[in-house]
């Protein structure tokens, strides 16, 4: 008969012999973690899956405590994090609750029993976290969705790439061992919101591959900052904004957040839109991939390699796909309708490699009901 395993604790303190003293008394209803500095402690982060909560000692070189559990958060904000420190005066509290985010202030010396009362709740709430990003997965991503298919019709030169970036990010995902990963996925459909107040007209040379002017630039620049101020008063969407904001960094703050959910997130969402923005300008795959690797400072070479052998697959079933000409009326959802779609105005209905979904379906015939016997080039094979 299999039992649950023994939370995984990490103790972060720079004299070992404290954790030393602490271990066998906690053995018994958890496994014990150490490390004696705050790089040691990031690099366990990165590298244990399972971690459920991490004490930490206030004072230590380097990195305080307070710090390491605010670096903590922004790779894994679903494990627990609770301080240890002999003096707890009003600024270590309040640099630790603003930074950290701490679940518990624990002050040496601190009983057995009230540590271990601590960690196990520490326990019960990390396990709490994941039962919300269960729900959140189920039901967060089903409404955004929604809202991005919408928005597809309403502008679909801007939000047609949005299920495209998505896909090609969790394969790269995927590819990274990282299959559950529902923050990715959301930033990834909502990376593409801050489009709605770019001009029809900039868009339109965007999905041509025109140069933008200076000013237009800037518009299209300023678009993951206005899909934060969209998004920032929604509730439990903190790492999906940090994920968007990070886009915006620059490559040695990109790299402090190493692979956990925020770093690793917007360094595969980055590498996805800069391959569908060099795209747009019409340069070849392999130029493309040549260029990105020369980003492995920004994207990491692991992350690089992960993507290029995600567009090579796509290639691959792209080529072996079937390809027909259908009516539009004959389209079914998860066909990608290979050539642009325009009104006889001239405006655009549906861009290139625009994957068919039941919202756009539901939509289109009323939206153009004089378009639904056009004939359109449409493939079932899966494109990055």
């Amino acid at each position: 008969m299999s039992t649950r395993p023994k939370p995984q604790i990490l103790f972060v303190d720079d004299e070992p012999r404290i954790v030393q003293g602490l271990a066998p008394m906690l053995r018994a209803d958890f496994e014990v973690i150490s490390a004696s500095s705050s790089a040691e402690a990031l690099r366990k982060v990165n590298e244990i899956k399972d971690l459920a909560v991490v004490v930490s000692d206030m004072r230590m070189p380097t990195m305080d405590g307070a710090t390491l559990l605010y670096e903590i958060m922004l790779r894994r904000p679903e494990i627990t994090r609770i301080l240890l420190t002999g003096e707890l005066g009003r600024d270590v509290a309040v640099k630790a609750v603003n930074k950290g985010q701490i679940f518990r202030f624990l002050t040496k010396p601190c009983p057995t029993s009230e540590l271990k009362e601590a960690i196990a709740a520490g326990v019960i709430q990390n396990r709490l976290m994941h039962a919300e990003r269960a729900v959140l997965q189920e039901t967060l991503i089903g409404c955004i969705k929604a809202l991005m298919e919408v928005l597809a019709i309403a502008n679909p030169v801007a939000f047609g790439r949005a299920e495209r970036i998505k896909r090609a990010a969790m394969k790269c995902a995927a590819r990274l061992d990282c299959e559950v990963f529902w923050q990715l996925e959301a930033a990834a459909l909502l990376s593409q919101l801050g489009y709605v107040t770019v001009p029809q007209a900039i868009l339109e040379k965007i999905h041509s591959g025109l140069a933008l002017t200076a000013p237009e630039q800037q518009k299209v620049d300023d678009v993951p900052d206005v899909a934060n101020a969209l998004l920032e008063a929604i509730p439990r969407l903190e790492p999906v904004i940090q994920i968007l904001a990070a886009l915006k960094w620059n490559d040695v703050a990109l790299a402090r957040l190493a692979d956990g959910t925020v770093g690793l997130g917007a360094r595969i969402l980055g590498i996805v839109i800069e391959y569908e923005a060099e795209t747009a300008r019409g340069k070849t795959r392999d130029a493309i991939l040549a260029h990105l690797r020369t980003r492995s400072a920004r994207y990491g070479t692991r992350v690089v390699e992960a993507f290029a052998v995600c567009v090579g697959a796509a290639e691959v079933a792209q080529a072996a796909g079937a390809e027909r000409t259908v009516l539009l009326r004959e389209v079914m959802p998860g066909m990608t309708i290979l050539d642009e779609l325009r009104t006889d105005m001239g405006v655009l209905l549906v861009p290139k490699n625009f994957e068919v979904t039941t919202k756009f379906l539901d939509r289109i015939s009323d939206i153009a009901p004089e378009q639904m016997f056009t004939k359109v080039r449409v493939s079932v094979a899966p494109k990055i």
